[in-house]
């Protein structure tokens, strides 16, 4: 048992046209927000390069928690962020987008939020500075465009 899911997604090889579009990217990422059953409550994009390296950050705000991307243009990066707790699954969102949006080459990790399973005690956790261990719990996963 387990409260929610979590996917962190690191897209690489993103197309500037994607890359530069924020108002496509929160339109899709609401989209597939609701075709996967969740509830969109607010959303907001803030598109960079006036002082920094062009990109943007767009995040769609859930009644079961959030998807958020930000990207990096002038690498062709982006950082997709995708959190449902209940019964919506966070990788049918992901599929969603993906239907719309070419994402380029993606990693996924898949993080189990607030497992059942585990007491505080023995559960495990780690500070911001240790990078020595990962959880059991994070499942990695290349999948191909």
């Amino acid at each position: 048992m387990y409260k929610g899911k979590h996917l962190l997604i690191d897209c690489r090889n993103v197309s500037s046209e994607v890359c530069l579009d924020d108002r496509q990217m929160l339109d899709v990422m609401a989209r597939a927000a609701t075709k996967a059953g969740s509830n969109v409550i607010s959303q907001v994009r803030y598109h960079f390069g006036h002082n920094s390296p062009p990109g943007f950050t767009t995040v769609v705000l859930l009644d079961e928690s959030h998807v958020s991307a930000h990207c990096y243009a002038d690498t062709g990066q982006l950082a997709l962020d995708i959190f449902t707790c209940g019964t919506t699954d966070p990788r049918e969102v992901l599929d969603f987008i993906r239907e719309e949006i070419d994402l380029g080459d993606i990693m996924v990790k898949e993080e189990i939020r607030f497992s059942m399973e585990l007491s505080p005690s023995s559960g495990y956790s780690r500070s911001l500075n240790d990078t020595d261990q990962k959880p059991d719990s994070v499942n990695e996963a290349q999948i191909a465009p």
